[in-house]
């Protein structure tokens, strides 16, 4: 999937894409939480989703903004959401998510029963993903302070890949990475190859038992690598060698090193390998017609959402934009592109 958008933005298809090359391990550490767990995104964790559900065609759907996004093309491609699979919306302000984690971790503390997630007997934790840059935010340091503190049920999790877009993690602090960080906040803290899935599925499993069954949070600082550009809004050797990126999209690639794994041990084969590559891309390309194909939502959920009852500003906003559209249809062609707005 990310190949292929990534290809189709550079084509101008859609405006923007982040990719998980190199960091695709992590997927470890949905796979060792429970279903119900509550996951805060940066914005590269769209495995999380998949792994519980939200399709292909979801992912895309959000990306082209039509009329398949659950956001109502609202947010800007990547910016994943989904109630339904307990993943909150994605933000582009760096570590907003932090302290967001820990709020949401204490009310499952406390049991706080809401529409989406009702109080059984099930204990949850949320998990936090952010990168080392984003450690260099005062959420980041609000957030674990809190969790501390309140003994929130939360696991945060650091990608450490080498770079906050531009500036290499030797700019960025002077200490031992972030780990030692979470041991200065009272924080049981561990620090893993972040390149190897079974590390991090085993390092979640034993973190989510301390969160749910003590009431703490637990900091993993993951060792990895950003093999892509940061977005295609970034060209990446402009600031580091390209020699750097083949070593480790050669010989620490954690897809490669997951099938070598697998093969090694008789789980996998390299027949099996090619099928599954083929059919994975035929499935991904029949879902990237489908989006690219589909029209954007009504022009009248520009006003929805932000007030149960729409106010008489934006009733009167909204009748002027359609009094505009139909008056001057030659500057609005674009309406054709949208569902038809629902009778009121």
């Amino acid at each position: 999937m990310d190949k292929i958008m990534y290809e189709a933005q550079r084509q101008g298809r859609f405006s923007f894409y982040m990719t998980h090359f190199g960091e695709e391990a992590l997927l470890g550490v949905v796979a060792a939480l429970k279903s119900r767990d509550v996951i805060h995104g940066q914005y590269r964790e769209a495995f999380g989703l998949l792994y519980r559900g939200f399709s292909v065609e979801d992912c895309m759907n959000q990306c082209f903004a039509n009329a398949g996004d659950g956001g109502k093309g609202r947010q800007m491609p990547v910016h994943y959401t989904s109630s339904q699979h307990y993943f909150q919306s994605i933000s582009s302000p760096l570590a907003t998510q932090i302290p967001q984690a820990a709020g949401s971790a204490y009310a499952l503390k406390l049991r706080c029963a809401t529409k989406y997630h009702p109080v059984d007997d099930e204990q949850n934790c949320s998990v936090c993903f952010f990168g080392e840059g984003a450690a260099s935010e005062g959420d980041f340091h609000a957030g674990m302070n809190m969790a501390a503190t309140l003994k929130c049920p939360v696991i945060f999790v650091c990608r450490n890949n080498g770079y906050a877009i531009s500036t290499p993690a030797s700019e960025q602090y002077n200490g031992d990475g972030i780990a030692s960080r979470g041991v200065g906040y009272g924080m049981d803290t561990i620090r893993i190859d972040g390149n190897d899935l079974w590390a991090a599925y085993n390092a979640t499993k034993t973190a989510r038992k301390i969160a749910v069954a003590e009431n703490r949070p637990v900091l993993i600082e993951a060792m990895t690598y950003r093999v892509g550009h940061h977005s295609t809004s970034d060209d990446s050797t402009k600031y580091r060698d390209r020699k750097e990126v083949e070593h480790h999209q050669q010989l620490d690639n954690p897809i490669t090193r997951l099938s070598n794994y697998m093969m090694h041990q008789g789980f996998w084969t390299q027949a099996e390998d090619e099928a599954l590559r083929k059919d994975v891309r035929e499935h991904v390309m029949a879902s990237f017609k489908r989006a690219e194909n589909r029209k954007k939502p009504p022009v009248s959920e520009v006003f929805t959402d932000v007030y149960d009852t729409l106010p008489p500003h934006l009733q009167q906003q909204e009748a002027e934009l359609k009094r505009l559209i139909a008056t001057y249809p030659e500057y609005y062609a674009f309406a054709d592109e949208h569902e038809p707005s629902a009778p009121k």
